[in-house]
């Protein structure tokens, strides 16, 4: 799953800056200052953060998009806190399914761009946080979904997103190896540059799944690393800080040849 992430907003806006200057940049700076909570070396999806998105109407431009997509049934925001944590991720082999996101599978996705993300290995009763991130530097690019929702009774609109999340390649497998999870390990779909623009792509209705799930593969773990972390939970965490992903070891993994 992807519950974790890291995300400056020079990461999340380096999209943008590829067709645009130094003064529109310096715009939609200024723009989106106080909107967010931004810097997040790292934040909790449970927490609902605000993160810049690039949505298929406006692939190049970035929004200011609540996590965890809103349901459209959903009609205040009592029903939302009680409905939200379900959707923070969303199963691409159900997207088309889901009455949560089907609409939003077909008519509105999205990319969230990330620095990384965090996930929890289980060892020996215990749980090991680790940072997984791009071998090259550059941004993560999540697949995602996303939906406008109106709240019945006061009138708040809000832009919300989801991450759409796919079968964990062999890195990952060790990694996100929970013993009591009831589903095989997962991860988020990341988008190669590639193929970015055919996930924005707008496709005639009955043509969008076939059109869609080709992308929904596991990225290729020889462009990804990894390290632990401290503890993002409990006491022991030291909060939103830059120091959060430093490498921090544990002797008792450090023994084993998992990797």
């Amino acid at each position: 799953m992807c519950y974790d992430v890291k995300a400056q907003l020079e990461t999340q806006l380096r999209r943008a800056k590829r067709d645009s200057d130094v003064h529109a940049i310096a715009e939609i700076k200024d723009r989106l200052a106080g909107l967010t909570d931004h810097p997040y070396h790292h934040v909790s999806g449970f927490k609902h953060p605000k993160l810049v998105i690039y949505t298929n109407e406006h692939p190049m431009e970035p929004v200011i998009s609540q996590w965890g997509l809103a349901p459209h049934w959903v009609k205040d925001k009592k029903q939302l806190y009680g409905a939200w944590n379900k959707t923070l991720n969303a199963r691409g082999e159900t997207i088309f399914e889901l009455k949560s996101f089907k609409s939003s599978a077909i008519h509105r996705r999205c990319i969230i761009p990330i620095d990384g993300f965090y996930e929890h290995r289980h060892f020996k009763g215990k749980t090991y946080p680790h940072y997984i991130y791009r071998k090259d530097g550059k941004p993560m690019n999540l697949a995602g979904l996303w939906r406008e929702w109106t709240d019945q009774v006061t009138g708040e609109v809000l832009h919300t997103f989801s991450i759409v999340t796919t079968t964990a390649n062999p890195m990952m497998e060790k990694i996100h190896n929970n013993p009591a999870a009831s589903e095989e390990p997962r991860m988020p779909v990341i988008l190669p540059e590639e193929l970015e623009e055919q996930w924005l792509q707008d496709y005639e209705e009955e043509l969008t799944e076939q059109a869609i799930n080709p992308l929904l593969q596991p990225f290729p773990e020889k462009l990804m690393t990894f390290h632990t972390v401290g503890r993002l939970r409990g006491k022991e965490y030291a909060g939103n800080i830059p120091e959060i992903n430093e490498k921090v070891s544990y002797p008792e993994l450090d023994q084993q040849l998992l990797f």
